[in-house]
């Protein structure tokens, strides 16, 4: 195998139907903030510290952010909470997911209240088998490298920018660990195309996984973390 996108993983049921209607202007709000991963967030931190004002347009950005690494983060601890996935791929969701909460803390102390709120989210089962967990890791990682490179340009401050480079990396690192473990190349192209907001947008909302509702399964092997 070569490559795999979001769009693909419905083709075996791993995830399921698309997004239901969810209450009031929940999905529109949510789905607004999953644009980019991981954007800004040790620069943020910086202006925050030095008492620097980031642009309303940056505190967007680190706001779309942080909804996306609340997505992965709860998608990680999910793994590690049912324990269905084992070997080298369990120390790989453990590690990242680490990760992913620490960029969660440090969004949320860096935003404070101007922080969005956690979203509630249903993964469908792709948590609690191998095979559908890293299909998933591997769409994850490849959009929010995508994602993130559709948005640097839109970056006003110059700081925020230099960090999110190397918060990018760490990403890329990511995609490139899932994918090694799947089965895919980890990198076969010579140059990677940004993903548009409106197409971000699309392939979140046909996840099914935020939801206003959360659901579970039982406490042994639960299907959402929200």
């Amino acid at each position: 195998m070569t490559d795999l996108t979001f769009g693909e993983l419905d083709r075996d049921g791993a995830i399921g139907e698309a997004l239901g209607r969810l209450a009031g202007d929940t999905r529109a709000d949510f789905l607004r903030k999953t644009v980019v991963g991981s954007a800004a967030l040790l620069a943020a931190l910086a202006l925050t510290e030095r008492g620097d004002a980031a642009s309303n347009n940056d505190i967007d950005i680190l706001n779309y952010a942080l909804t996306l690494e609340y997505l992965q983060a709860a998608f990680y601890t999910e793994t590690e909470r049912v324990g269905a996935v084992l070997g080298k791929a369990k120390q790989a969701a453990r590690v990242v997911g680490a990760v992913e909460r620490a960029h969660v803390k440090a969004f949320r102390k860096a935003l404070g209240s101007a922080a969005v709120k956690r979203p509630s989210f249903d993964f469908r089962g792709v948590t609690e088998s191998q095979t559908p967990f890293l299909k998933t890791a591997v769409a994850f990682e490849d959009l929010a490298v995508a994602a993130y490179k559709g948005q640097a340009p839109l970056i006003q401050s110059k700081n925020v920018l230099a960090v999110a480079v190397s918060i990018h990396s760490v990403e890329a690192r990511h995609a490139a660990w899932m994918r090694y473990l799947f089965g895919i190349v980890p990198a076969r192209r010579a140059f990677d195309l940004p993903a548009p907001k409106a197409e971000v947008l699309r392939t979140v909302a046909g996840t099914g996984f935020i939801t206003s509702t959360p659901r579970t399964a039982g406490k042994e092997r639960p299907q959402f973390t929200g």
